[in-house]
């Protein structure tokens, strides 16, 4: 369905951001993120004289390199516009991201190595992004190797997929709330929906012995 129809109106900023996510012939995996600002119209910039309708105002490019653990074995940027002569330096402060993993609180611990001065803005607003695809990314090459594990009768190497992916993804959105149609099929063990089906160890009244975030608390323990 789409948006209502809006009203009249002039563009005046567009911003592309490109992200893929590949497996490389060594095992590891790699995101590459391209993000691009353009303007419709010509404008006066101080280094870089007159700036064109289209022509990039930022363009930064990344390219991460992770391994099965998600911990981050390369990491480096360029970028190719800016407003300012120093925004290319910028750039070289993505390689601290080195030996970081990505899992919760990943922001945080990315940010103290770039925020400030130390990194370009722009370049850190993609690192989420990054890191989702990332996540995307290994999620099936974990599943297919797991896949012929199992078809080997052996056990999977490498770090495993999070169960059945429940510990990471449970009240995470609208669509994986604990109380919702999705949980209620996919992990029925923690639905909390008023037509959840008690446990058969409850105590009398019918109250669940573990509520979903003690049983993510275990899952994560």
């Amino acid at each position: 369905m789409p948006l209502s129809q809006p009203v009249a109106r002039e563009l005046m900023h567009s911003r592309d951001i490109t992200l893929r996510g590949y497996q490389r012939a060594d095992g590891l995996l790699e995101v590459e993120a391209h993000l691009v600002d353009t303007k419709p119209y010509a404008f006066g910039n101080v280094d870089r004289g007159t700036v064109q309708p289209g022509e990039a105002l930022h363009e930064m490019l990344v390219r991460m390199t992770i391994d099965d653990t998600l911990t981050i074995v390369g990491c480096e940027a360029v970028t190719e516009h800016g407003p300012f002569f120093s925004c290319h330096d910028g750039a070289a402060s993505m390689a601290r991201l080195v030996g970081l993993t990505i899992r919760p609180g990943f922001l945080k611990a990315a940010n103290a190595q770039l925020g400030g001065v130390q990194g370009c803005t722009h370049l850190r607003e993609m690192l989420q992004q990054i890191a989702t695809v990332a996540l995307q990314t290994i999620w099936p090459v974990r599943s297919r190797r797991e896949a012929a594990a199992r078809v080997r009768g052996e056990t999977a190497t490498g770090t495993p997929s999070n169960e059945d992916g429940s510990a990471r993804l449970l009240n995470t959105c609208h669509a994986y709330a604990s109380d919702g149609a999705v949980v209620r099929r996919r992990w029925p063990h923690l639905y909390t929906g008023a037509d959840a089906a008690p446990d058969d160890d409850a105590p009398a009244g019918g109250a669940r012995t573990e509520a979903p975030q003690a049983a993510l608390a275990s899952r994560e323990a």
